[in-house]
């Protein structure tokens, strides 16, 4: 099996039964603010394109590239799609010209012409992707393959059990705003940046554990920032609490750890993939003194890049779009349906929309409030509120100009933001602006009433605590991602920590965890807990 890079989550599986090309990304993405890195423009996208099989794991643009699909990459191509709750990927990929699809079954195996099989592992909660992510399996000639890309499966049992995996490709970079759009003074960020960057490579490792490929290739990220106003977010500072970490940094971390079965996958490298060895090629001399010649790279890809970021720039402006009008039509038949997201933000959000007078060049601020209690979007009227957004009027204009559904796999993502928040994370927020459409709203709000009702009556121990095995955000086997340090539970899976004396979540709003000492009574735990919450 020969595996090409072809940059980001990006690669090219080659086999005697045919080919595939996996999540093409080379146009930038979120409002000109993400670039692959490193550069694959130059790459011969035409061969490259030219593909038995294309597997797109889901809607973010750094995965679903459409300009690039459209243009190089075949329409005869089948489509290997995954069973996602929405028709969204599938008719998207439709308006670019494909026609061919294998709609694939969750965790169920599809043996294709030739023998090569595929599974397509697709998780489907309101918060993975815009909705839905998915890992790729594939197997041929006993040689088998994980894509795993930076989808967070719950649990990796699923792809052992069908044999050994002999090359597993996952996610160890940051791919998100936190903490480095946030109003926090530069201190708190970097602790926050480093408590973020430690956990996201610590889950890496667990899945790593977990699956014990022979060979293992980090990608899905970082991005690189090539705009002037975002250049700060590369990691090339020395800023020990960047979330961006690049290929090199994670092998080094990992080999530190005692490993030696990592292979990086720049655009360009051709790895031969056997049941017993891999064979290696790159496209230069020497891959450590690239990404340590790494700022030389950037400045030289930026100034090949400024054409793109000014026109980019240039078409987001629609003075004639009235914002508030605009969004009061987006926005409010949809929190006049939300149930579960509007009780689970549970207050106003405000958005502080800064303009330009072309009179005297100032600067202008409009302040809009989506008040979820209310179900109306309004004016700001100086009130107390717990989330706000500081972002340019124009990249409002630009979504609502193009009627995006998904706020989040745009703005959010473009990090062209600062967000300031009085209190804990609240996944409902973001959740919500994923699902600016009716199919996507009724979605999520159906995942949330069903997963409320869900119980979990299994409990288990960990160190000197017995807790409930699932991790209340997302499912998450705490047996395997659970982690007890100073009587608080850490999630490893996103993060999420738990105070286990009061069954608080410490990390966001809406969730509780069941727990208590294994030396008492389970009833003693949870009048605390109860006492918590009501307090």
């Amino acid at each position: 099996m020969r595996l090409t890079g072809t940059g980001h989550a990006s690669m090219r599986i080659d086999t005697g039964a045919g080919s595939i090309l996996c999540d093409p990304w080379v146009n930038p993405a979120y409002f000109a603010s993400w670039f692959p890195f490193p550069d694959n423009s130059q790459l011969d996208w035409e061969t490259l394109g030219d593909v038995d099989y294309l597997y797109v794991s889901h809607l973010h643009r750094d995965h679903f590239d459409a300009a690039h699909l459209k243009h190089f990459v075949s329409k005869k191509a089948t489509v290997l799609l995954p069973e996602y709750p929405t028709s969204e990927l599938e008719d998207e990929l439709r308006e670019l010209g494909f026609t061919s699809f294998l709609r694939t079954k969750s965790d169920e195996v599809v043996e294709l012409d030739g023998g090569l099989k595929v599974m397509i592992q697709a998780l489907t909660s309101p918060t993975d992707g815009p909705i839905g992510d998915s890992s790729l399996w594939v197997e041929y000639d006993g040689v088998r393959l994980l894509n795993q890309n930076d989808a967070r499966p719950t649990d990796l049992g699923v792809f052992a059990e069908l044999g050994h995996v002999h090359a597993h490709m996952l996610q160890f970079s940051g791919a998100i705003w936190y903490p480095m759009v946030y109003e926090l003074p530069s201190g708190a960020k970097t602790a926050f940046g480093k408590q973020k960057r430690d956990r996201q490579m610590d889950r890496t490792i667990r899945y790593i554990d977990d699956l014990k490929a022979s060979w293992v290739f980090p990608i899905a990220g970082p991005p690189c920032f090539l705009d002037d106003a975002l250049w700060q977010f590369n990691d090339i500072h020395g800023d020990e609490g960047n979330i961006f970490p690049d290929q090199q940094v994670f092998l080094d971390h990992y080999t530190g750890l005692g490993y030696d079965n990592g292979v990086i996958l720049l655009p360009g490298t051709v790895s031969e993939i056997g049941t017993e060895s891999v064979h290696t090629t790159h496209p230069v001399p020497d891959v450590r003194e690239f990404f340590d010649r790494k700022e030389e790279h950037l400045r030289a890809y930026q100034e090949r890049a400024r054409p793109v970021i000014e026109a980019a720039k240039a078409s987001w402006r629609h003075p004639e779009i009235d914002v508030l009008a605009g969004m009061k039509r987006r926005i409010e038949p949809l929190l006049d349906e939300s149930i579960y997201l509007a009780k689970g933000v549970g207050g106003p959000v405000r958005f502080d929309l800064v303009g330009h007078s072309e009179e005297d060049g100032g600067e202008t601020v409009e302040s809009i409030l989506v008040d979820f209690p209310g179900k109306e979007v309004r004016p700001y009227a100086d009130e107390k509120v717990r989330y706000r957004f500081r972002t340019e009027r124009a990249l409002i204009e630009h979504l609502l100009h193009i009627d995006e559904v998904d706020w989040v796999n745009s703005l959010f993502l473009s990090c062209r933001f600062s967000a300031a928040r009085i209190g804990q994370y609240n996944e409902f927020v973001y959740a919500f602006f994923k699902c600016l459409s009716e199919e996507r709203l009724q979605y999520a709000e159906g995942w949330y009433d069903e997963h409320e009702r869900s119980t979990d009556a299994e409990d288990v121990t960990l160190g000197d605590w017995v807790v409930q095995r699932r991790c209340p955000h997302l499912k998450a086997d705490l047996t395997r991602f659970g982690i007890v340090e100073d009587d608080q539970l850490t999630c490893q899976l996103h993060g999420w920590r738990f105070d286990l004396a009061s069954g608080r979540c410490l990390t966001s709003v809406g969730h509780s965890i069941r727990a208590h000492r294994a030396d008492e009574a389970p009833a003693t735990a949870t009048a605390a807990a109860e006492s918590e919450t009501a307090g």
